[in-house]
């Protein structure tokens, strides 16, 4: 099983192969997977231009191969995730649709997966959250801003926080606490999963 992935920043096109493998070996043991190098767009252009759209998607429909899996995540920033994602994931379906594809919007940026599990990232690289503040994962207008205020000694850096925190994070908290995260669950279950 080979994955093709789109992202939009910096820190996912490190941190997300992270993650993937990670998922490999919570969901679907025994299985392997091949995590390409994610192909990294600019949200507003990917979006709206339709040139942009698919000619990326091709791009990694190409990458992924007859058997493998296009996964789109992106930020969702103020649109519904579901509503929104469901919007994207039927363009890409008619530009791709000799392959399996996803669209998973985190809600509302990739780091709310942080903050979902936070308890699990405290004192690792700086990252000391209050635990008198309580916060819902998918409520911070700005996660990162978020993750920069518990940052104890030093700022938080995309394209270094992102993948260390990836690499640490408790799955099983996030996917108690995050429904985008649990999206991005219930879609590697559909796709990648062990063969009998």
């Amino acid at each position: 099983m080979r994955i093709a992935s789109i992202v939009e920043g910096d820190g996912e096109v490190l941190a997300l192969p992270v993650l993937l493998r990670r998922l490999a070996g919570w969901r679907t043991q025994g299985r392997y997977v091949d995590v390409s190098t994610p192909i990294q767009v600019r949200r507003d252009r990917f979006l709206n231009r339709e040139e942009d759209f698919s000619r990326h998607l091709l791009l990694a429909a190409a990458k992924a191969g007859e058997d493998g899996w296009v996964l789109v995540l992106l930020d969702a920033d103020d649109d519904c995730p579901a509503s929104k994602g469901a919007e994207v994931l039927q363009r890409a379906k008619s530009v791709v649709p000799h392959r399996s594809v996803s669209v998973v919007l985190a809600n509302r940026e990739f780091e709310a997966w942080f903050i979902a599990a936070a308890s699990s990232l405290s004192g690792h690289r700086g990252f000391m959250p209050d635990p008198r503040l309580a916060v819902h994962a998918e409520t911070p207008r700005d996660a990162k801003g978020w993750m920069k205020s518990q940052m104890a000694s030093r700022a938080y850096s995309v394209t270094t926080d992102q993948p260390a925190f990836c690499a640490r994070f408790d799955l099983d908290q996030a996917h108690a606490a995050s429904r985008s995260f649990r999206k991005l669950c219930s879609e590697w279950d559909r796709y990648v999963h062990v063969e009998e």
